[in-house]
């Protein structure tokens, strides 16, 4: 891989004009392709082959004037006041009038008017559902009222839901990477290239993949989370590839020579750690959740894409940028060099010394430093979110409690029990049977009279529950329904809404998340020995990542659930984590803890190869990579978080477990447990059974290949004198 490698980046270096004008060709016809072709994306969240997906699909066959979007606008008289009939009406009226909506109904002929008359709910029907509902039509649809005085109108419902939004917060991400590249390089041209060629195949893959949109659906969080890892890994491929670049400069090979070792060597380690990312991005799709596919597989696009512009763009600029990639003052110095000639150290080669002298001590601190900050996630909850947990100021928050404030949290969460018989008559004796079953279950508050289609075969029964949609009491009741109903006879019932969906989706990834795991866990085990051709690393690399995963979710649970220190991050309100945070969590940072992996551990295995002794070879391995992987960690860290900005809670948490994953990953387990083990190890790190060695194919990850076939061809080269 390395003697291919080298070539690529040799033949980007001298054919920079071309290869700039291809990648800048193939942005553009993206781009126009992004503005034409791009669609809507949906927060739709469908579950195949569970009973409330089933029962969605039912109604849209057997009762399709109630399959599309509801609203709930909620009306509150000033305190001390009740509701006129009179002065509610016109808000109706209005709300049937406005486009998209079939029904608008009156609270004071529904009963849905609290007992002190303060509060009444307009149930609101729409004719298409939630992610085909026109912008237009939602802002129709939140005006409603606007106009009404002396009256508190507020919007929410499932129309509610919006796309999230790329503003401003995440280019503070940008702009702290920037900072760091610059101190890390010390010039503004290295970091300049670096940031502008990540930043290119940002837009290449974020340009590709809106294009999609008109032929897949994607879920509104797909194309953040493309971004998100885009930008980190672009620059982090970027920067690793540029450092050793420089490094070659500073031995004194011509750039040229220097960019195609550079691709060879660190580009190696480049593609590996990029494949990670990507397979474990793309092993979502074994779940079988489609928002969850599209969402790994989105992200593994725009992965993959950083991986090219790292191998072909980037020789290119470093063709164009020369010697100018050094700080100014090393340029005709002969780049980090001491006085006497020697390779000057820095304060990696330091610490791995000094993890040397204590990597007993560092090992028992920092597992256990970890172990503790574990504790937490075994109270973990997950849940789809609601609008409980969105900012405060948000129409949809508004409305959440106001609602909660007049009736109870349990009318935020309503079920559907969906009822299907032969013919009206048993349709008619299963509701009657169904409804006296669902009122007696603990939790539930009231059952609303069933409302039948025009043949009469289905019926709906929308039932309140007493707590709120997220609650261990609504789930508990959702349990106990389905389990009250399976014996009805005569028709088949099914439990629905959005609160049994979100419950439905959360056992789903909570029974998949440690096949999940096991999997990740698996497969990093063979490609770290397939790469590093040994046992031990592979195995300590996995249980660093379950340190790691269980870290990072113990500290998430902490803020997110617990809501320790909430506010510090913008968490107006603690409750369950996204249902698919986790296994989403477990797929990232597998892919990015195996970055930093390969990035330390290559230049050991590399230094070893070459002859070094092990101890020295894990020095080095610290010395030449420390300072490279504490930006590229920065750089992710500062991406990530600029996402904990967003005022989105999904994002929000996705960002912030991110951020501190990296952060844990990085400087704990990667730059402190790893050397102590590496160091404790010695020589059997390298131990592999020599059937299983010749068994594996031999990548040269490392470059021993390239580096003999390069001096095979120098001593060729040099003149024999006579």
């Amino acid at each position: 891989m390395a003697t291919l490698l080298y070539r690529l980046g040799r033949f980007s270096f001298r054919r920079r004009g071309r290869i700039v004008a291809v990648w800048l060709l193939l942005l553009t016809l993206l781009g126009v392709g992004a503005a034409t072709l791009m669609g809507p994306t949906s927060d739709k969240f469908s579950m195949p082959g569970t009973e409330s997906q089933r029962a969605l699909d039912d109604l849209d066959r057997q009762f399709p004037q109630v399959g599309g979007a509801t609203g709930t606008i909620v009306v509150a008289a000033p305190e001390g006041e009740k509701l006129d009939p009179a002065a509610v009406a016109p808000v109706v009226k209005e709300a049937s009038e406005t486009d998209g909506v079939t029904a608008a109904m009156d609270p004071f002929q529904t009963g849905a008017v609290s007992q002190d008359g303060r509060y009444a709910l307009i149930q609101v029907q729409f004719d298409k559902a939630a992610d085909e509902v026109t912008d237009a039509q939602k802002s129709a649809y939140e005006a409603v009222g606007a106009d009404v005085e002396g009256l508190r109108v507020e919007h929410g419902g499932e129309v509610m839901g919006g796309e999230v939004e790329i503003g401003s917060t995440e280019a503070l991400g940008v702009l702290v990477a920037a900072v760091v590249l610059v101190v890390t390089f010390g010039s503004l041209v290295a970091a300049g290239m670096t940031l502008l060629n990540a930043l290119i195949g940002v837009a290449v893959g974020m340009a590709g993949l809106f294009s999609l949109t008109s032929v897949i659906e994607l879920t509104s969080t797909a194309p953040v989370l493309a971004l998100m890892l885009g930008l980190a890994v672009g620059i982090d491929y970027s920067l690793f590839i540029t450092s050793r670049y420089r490094q070659y400069l500073a031995e004194g090979l011509q750039p040229e020579e220097a960019a195609g070792r550079a691709t060879g060597t660190a580009g190696s380690a480049v593609v590996f750690a990029g494949a990670t990312v990507v397979i474990a991005l793309a092993g979502l799709s074994v779940v079988g959740i489609p928002f969850l596919s599209v969402m790994g597989l989105a992200a593994a696009g725009t992965v993959a894409v950083a991986v090219l512009v790292a191998l072909t763009l980037l020789p290119a600029f470093l063709s164009f940028a020369g010697k100018k990639i050094l700080p100014r003052k090393q340029r005709h110095a002969g780049g980090y060099t001491a006085e006497d000639g020697t390779v000057a150290e820095g304060f990696g080669f330091t610490w791995g010394r000094l993890v040397t002298k204590l990597r007993i001590p560092l090992l028992v601190i920092g597992i256990l430093g970890l172990g503790a900050l574990t504790l937490p996630a075994q109270d973990m909850r997950i849940a789809l979110p609601d609008a409980g947990t969105a900012a405060e100021s948000s129409p949809a928050r508004e409305a959440y409690d106001l609602t909660s404030e007049g009736f109870g949290e349990g009318f935020n969460g309503r079920l559907i029990a969906v009822v299907n018989g032969e013919d009206a008559q048993s349709t008619g004796a299963a509701a009657e049977k169904a409804t006296a079953l669902i009122k007696d279950t603990d939790g539930i508050l009231t059952v609303a009279p069933p409302q039948l289609n025009e043949q009469g075969t289905t019926a709906l029964l929308a039932i309140i529950p007493e707590a709120g949609p997220t609650a261990v009491a609504t789930e508990d009741a959702v349990h106990d329904i389905r389990d009250r109903v399976a014996d009805i006879e005569g028709a088949d019932i099914a439990l629905t809404g959005a609160t049994a969906l979100g419950i439905d989706v959360s056992e789903k990834l909570a029974d998949a998340l440690p096949v999940y795991l096991l999997l990740v866990v698996g497969l990093s085990i063979l490609l770290l020995m397939l790469v590093f051709r040994s046992v031990l690393v592979p195995l300590k690399a996995a249980l660093g990542f379950l340190l790691t995963v269980g870290a990072t979710f113990g500290v998430t649970v902490a803020i997110f659930q617990e809501g320790h220190l909430a506010g510090l991050v913008g968490v107006d309100t603690p409750g369950p984590l996204v249902s698919f945070l986790p296994i989403l969590l477990i797929g990232i940072l597998f892919g990015l803890a195996m970055d930093y992996e390969v990035f330390l551990v290559s230049r050991m295995r590399e230094d070893f190869v070459h002859g070094a002794d092990p101890q020295e070879a894990m020095v080095s391995g610290m010395g030449h990579n420390a300072r490279v992987v504490t930006a590229a960690a920065l750089i992710m860290t500062s991406v990530f978080g600029g996402f904990v900005l967003m005022d989105d809670p999904i994002i929000k948490s996705i960002g912030f477990a991110l951020a501190v994953g990296v952060v844990i990953d990085a400087f704990v387990v990667r730059m402190a447990l790893v050397p102590a083990v590496m160091s404790l190890l010695g020589r059997a790190a390298w131990w592999l059974p020599k059937p299983v060695d010749k068994a594996l194919p031999d990548l040269d990850i490392e470059g021993e290949k390239l580096n003999r076939q390069l001096a095979v061809e120098t001593r060729d080269e040099t003149p024999v004198s006579v």
